[in-house]
C-alpha cells in the first residue's frame, strides 16, 4: 500500500502540507524565521502517533462493548540537544472515563495497539524508548 503527502512552500518557514484532500498548515516559531500559524513537523509526529494509537485503543474498547463517555490520548516526548535533534523517548498517556471501566480491558486494548496495530508505534519504537500509562479516571 502506498501513501503520499504533497508539502508546498508558501513563504519564511510555513509549508501547507496536502493530506488527503486536506491541507495542514506546518510553521516554525519566529526565533527559527516563522510566524507560528502552524504546527511543527515535530509536534505533529506526536499527533500521529497519538492519532494512530488512539483509533486503535477505541475501536477494540467498542468491541469489547466497554462504555466509554470519555477518551483522551497525550504524549510526551524528549528531544536531544544536539543535532540531529531527534526524540529519544516518548511516553502516551491513555486517559479512560466511563461506566464501571476494567483496567484490564484498557490495557488489553492499548496493549493491542502498542505490540500489533499501530504502524506509527511499530516505526517509533525502532527509533526510541517508548513508554505508557493508563488512567482511569
Amino acid at each position: 500500500m502506498r501513501n503520499s503527502v504533497n508539502v508546498v512552500w508558501d513563504k519564511n518557514m510555513k509549508f501547507i502540507a496536502e493530506v488527503g484532500g486536506h491541507n495542514i498548515i506546518l510553521d516554525a516559531g519566529s526565533s527559527f524565521g516563522g510566524n507560528n500559524e502552524g504546527p511543527s513537523p515535530k509536534s505533529l509526529m506526536m499527533v500521529a502517533l497519538a492519532g494512530c494509537t488512539g483509533m486503535d485503543v477505541i475501536s477494540i474498547l467498542k468491541k469489547m462493548k466497554v462504555d466509554v463517555s470519555s477518551f483522551n490520548v497525550k504524549v510526551e516526548g524528549e528531544m536531544k540537544e544536539e543535532h540531529p535533534k531527534k526524540f529519544e523517548r516518548m511516553k502516551i498517556i491513555y486517559e479512560v472515563k466511563g461506566t464501571d471501566i476494567e483496567y484490564e480491558k484498557v490495557k488489553k486494548a492499548v496493549d493491542l495497539s502498542v505490540e500489533k496495530y499501530c504502524g506509527v508505534n511499530a516505526n517509533y519504537r525502532d527509533s526510541m524508548e517508548m513508554e505508557y500509562e493508563i488512567v482511569i479516571l
